[in-house]
This record gives C-alpha cells, sequence and structure tokens, in this order.
C-alpha cells in the first residue's frame, strides 16, 4: 500500500478531457492491477517507431500482433487529454494495455504510441493543439499501410475521451479509416462538456451547492467566455490571471489549495487556460465533425461517468451522425462504469486510483465483438 494525493486545479487536469477544482484528495490506494498481462505473451509484440514527416515528429509505440506472420484488421488506439504514454497510463492504471491485449488475443492487431513529446517520442507537447495530435493519428494509419501483416483495408481507430474527437476528425478526413469506436467521446460543444463535468465531480467530491453554483460555475462561465472570444493569446493570459487573482481573494477556504501559493495557483491556471490548445479546444463543437464521418461507429459511454456524461454526450453522437446520413452506428450506455470503463461507486476522479479494475470485460467485449462483426 502507499499514499497517493490528487491534485485537482482549476484547469485542464489528469489527462483525460476534464477541469477540476481548488481541491485535494488524500487517500490510501493499492498498487494490485490483475488485469495487466504478463509476459511471454501469446502474440507477437514489437517496438515501432513512424514519422509524422509534416510536424518532424517521430512516435514510438508498440505494434502487436496476433502472431508475427499473417494479415490481419487493425486499430489504432488514441488517448485522451494530457501528456500520455503509449499505455495511456493514469492513476496506477493502463488502460491502453489492457485493451490491446484483449484485442490482439482476439485477432486484432493493434498500435498504441506514446504523444508526442512523451516518453520516447519527440516534439512538443505543450505547443500541440487537437488538429495537431489528429496529423499524429493520420501518420499511425499510413505506417499502418506499410505492414504486410495488416490488412489495409479493415484499419480501424478507437479514441478515449479527446482521443473520441480526435477520431472522427481523422475518419472525416481520410478513405483509409474503416471503422471507429469512440470511449466517452464528446458529442456536444466543449465548452458544454467541461462546465456539466465541473458541477458532476464538485457534487460528487462532496462540494457544497452553494459553493457550485455561486462560486465554482460562475468563475468557469466567465473565463470560458473570455477564452472563447479571444484572438490573441498574451492578452488572454493577462485577463485570465486578473480574474484567477480576483477569484482567489474569495474563494471558499475550504477549496484552497493547501500546498501552492496563491501566485503559483494564478500562474498555473492561467498558463493553462491561454493555452493554444486550450483556446481551440473550448470552441469544438463535435457535431460538426461527426457529421461528415461516413464509416460505420461504435459509440461506448459508462452509466457513472461524470467527465463525459453519456446521455448527452450518445445523444449528440446519434443525432450528428444520423444527420450526416450514416446509418451504420451503434450506441452503448454501459450500468455502472465511469470515465475510465471501471466499475465505480460515484465516478469521480478521486476514485480512479483506488479501484482495481482497469477496464470493464463487458466493455471490452462489446468493443472487441463489434470490430470483429465489421471485419468479417
Amino acid at each position: 500500500m502507499k499514499t497517493k494525493r490528487i491534485a485537482v486545479s482549476m484547469g485542464i487536469s489528469f489527462g483525460v478531457l476534464a477541469i477540476g477544482l481548488i481541491v485535494f484528495f488524500s487517500f490510501k490506494t493499492s498498487i494490485n492491477r490483475p488485469q495487466e498481462p504478463s509476459k511471454p505473451y501469446p502474440y507477437y509484440t514489437e517496438e515501432v517507431t513512424f514519422e509524422n514527416i509534416q510536424a518532424q515528429v517521430t512516435l514510438a509505440g508498440t505494434l502487436t500482433l496476433p502472431s508475427a506472420a499473417g494479415n490481419y484488421p487493425a486499430v489504432i488506439l488514441i488517448s485522451g487529454s494530457g501528456a500520455q504514454n503509449r499505455d495511456e497510463e493514469i492513476s496506477g492504471h493502463k488502460p491502453f494495455l489492457i485493451i490491446a491485449d484483449h484485442l490482439t488475443k482476439h485477432g486484432i492487431a493493434v498500435l498504441r504510441y506514446d504523444d508526442r513529446g512523451v516518453a520516447k517520442s519527440t516534439g512538443n507537447f505543450k505547443e500541440a493543439t487537437t488538429a495537431d495530435f489528429a496529423s499524429d493519428v493520420a501518420s499511425a494509419v499510413d505506417f499502418l499501410k506499410t505492414r504486410v501483416e495488416v490488412d489495409r483495408d479493415k484499419i480501424g481507430l478507437i479514441g478515449h475521451s479527446e482521443g473520441g474527437l480526435i477520431a472522427p476528425m481523422v475518419a472525416s478526413n481520410s478513405k483509409d479509416v474503416s471503422f471507429i469506436v469512440l470511449l466517452a467521446g464528446p458529442g456536444i460543444e466543449i465548452n458544454k462538456v467541461l462546465l456539466t463535468q465541473q458541477e458532476l465531480i464538485s457534487r460528487a467530491d462532496g462540494i457544497s451547492e452553494s459553493d457550485i453554483k455561486e462560486f465554482i460555475l460562475p468563475v468557469h462561465k466567465k473565463a470560458f467566455k473570455m477564452i472563447s472570444m479571444s484572438t490573441d493569446g498574451r492578452t488572454l493570459k493577462t485577463d485570465l490571471a486578473r480574474l484567477i487573482e480576483e477569484t482567489y481573494d474569495i474563494t471558499p477556504t475550504n477549496l484552497i489549495s493547501l500546498n501552492m501559493t496563491r501566485e503559483q495557483v494564478v500562474s498555473t491556471q492561467s498558463d493553462k487556460w491561454s493555452s493554444e490548445w486550450f483556446r481551440n479546444f473550448l470552441k469544438y463543437d463535435p457535431a460538426t465533425i461527426l457529421e461528415k464521418v461516413t464509416c460505420p461507429i461504435l459509440a461506448l459511454n459508462g452509466e457513472k461517468d461524470l467527465v463525459v456524461t453519456p446521455k448527452e454526450n450518445l445523444s449528440g453522437i446519434s443525432n450528428a451522425l444520423k444527420k450526416g446520413g450514416n446509418t451504420n452506428v451503434t450506441v452503448r450506455e454501459l450500468p455502472n462504469l465511469n470515465h475510465l470503463f471501471q466499475n465505480c461507486e460515484t465516478g469521480s476522479p478521486a476514485e480512479y486510483a483506488k479501484i482495481e479494475e482497469t477496464f470493464s470485460p463487458i466493455a471490452l467485449k462489446e468493443m472487441a465483438d463489434w470490430i470483429l462483426k465489421q471485419v468479417e
């Protein structure tokens, strides 16, 4: 057993399309992760690199194949927000390792890779936008097309959270993507997704209704309005710093960070909110992208997902695809699962590390069964 301390600030946090509060959670967490596979794996594994030539970035990852010889359908795993390694490692969990292991055992090749600027991949993560990450995925598709073990007519994308925004961006511009799976992907405007998650996570973590309604939501709405109207990142950062300073002075004491100074809070938050990535990210409407996707889509979401809520986002995905004329759509809300597709109590991110399960076996089966039908 070891003690973990999760910091949730007033901005983007924990790498899966989320904003948080000035709150700190301390708890004991087990390092037991029973789903993680042990070597030797019953399939072929290869460390690979591929180039995003236009961006001059080299992506490093792992390609798993049912066997070294053969010709297999393949998927590319696309991580959520924040700097993620190839396993999308978070809170002591490695969900992409679990997904890759399961799908490869069922006859599907899987490519997962470190985000640009993370681990063994080159590039600058902090300067990249969602569109840049989409170009990395397109490069991954091109790479798989060069592999004789991969059926180039059966290449799909699996995107988690922000990856569920990126996958349709790539698929809408490429005839080489034959299907996509959205894992807790957004289906409504990102600013609405973020405000809803702010309210729900705050409530799940015991923040009072008065603090949520009278302080937390108004502050975030004001900040998001400033960001959406901004055309100059430098000026925006100054304006946001001023807002955060003013806000800090009236912040309820129970929401104040215990190990960050006033200056650190202002600097950290204004940097995050004024970054090129967040300024662009906040303005996305996934519906306009989904309307252009013509390949088969599976959209899964957990019933207790507080980060990307299931009903609003699954409905948004379905409606956008229908509007665009795509009828090959399967949508599932899976009972009792959170944003990481773990069985959970409340769905709060504070629970992630404490839960031993990394990824629901039911969700894994849904994905594998659906993909195998698409590639028959």
